[in-house]
């Protein structure tokens, strides 16, 4: 038997994640990228060893291993500034003052959790750019029969160009070759 239990989470709820969240960022210039991604890798590890998280935070988890993967994939070679706004992210991790203290069971990284879905609600173009990228790279690397970490963002970027350029003709070529005349408007 299962039981589904929602949260509604109000203004000065979020309000309250949001400042936390601030307050950590502040803290992200003192310390080493090193540090801020394995605090994120204690918790990630913390909360799977106990084997009793409750599969919203497993999968809360999961997205946090991908902003790491992110930050650490050097054929993504992230820029500056999103890079940092991941390493601000991730210096939640590093405050030992928790809203919901982690040894506490069933409910220790609920808190946790629930900043990491609103970390990635904020953090969506780049990971949705980021797994793009892994989906180009897995599958552009077994056509050519090389090693996935033989190719990085720039041969991402140039077949996503490609691609583009291939689509603009396809529609040049679908719309002046239909038989249709030319606009009285058209230059060419």
């Amino acid at each position: 038997m299962s039981l589904r239990i929602t949260l509604d989470l109000s203004d000065k709820d979020l309000k309250r994640f949001r400042d936390m969240a601030r307050k950590a960022m502040k803290t992200t210039g003192q310390q080493q990228p090193k540090q801020i991604i394995d605090g994120a890798r204690k918790l990630i590890e913390e909360a799977s060893g106990r084997g009793k998280s409750s599969e919203f935070v497993r999968d809360r988890l999961k997205m946090l291993k991908l902003l790491i993967d992110m930050l650490e994939d050097e054929g993504w070679g992230m820029q500056e500034v999103g890079r940092n706004r991941v390493l601000a992210a991730l210096a939640y991790f590093n405050d030992p003052e928790d809203l919901i203290p982690d040894n506490i069971p069933g409910l220790g990284f609920l808190d946790d959790a629930i900043m990491i879905e609103l970390m990635t609600r904020e953090l969506k173009p780049e990971i949705e750019a980021y797994q793009d990228f892994v989906t180009y790279r897995a599958t552009e690397a077994k056509r050519r029969g090389m090693k996935p970490d033989e190719l990085n963002r720039s041969d991402f970027l140039q077949s996503r160009e490609q691609a583009l350029l291939s689509r603009m003709r396809r529609r040049r070529r679908r719309s002046g070759g239909s038989g249709r005349r030319k606009s009285p408007l058209s230059m060419f």
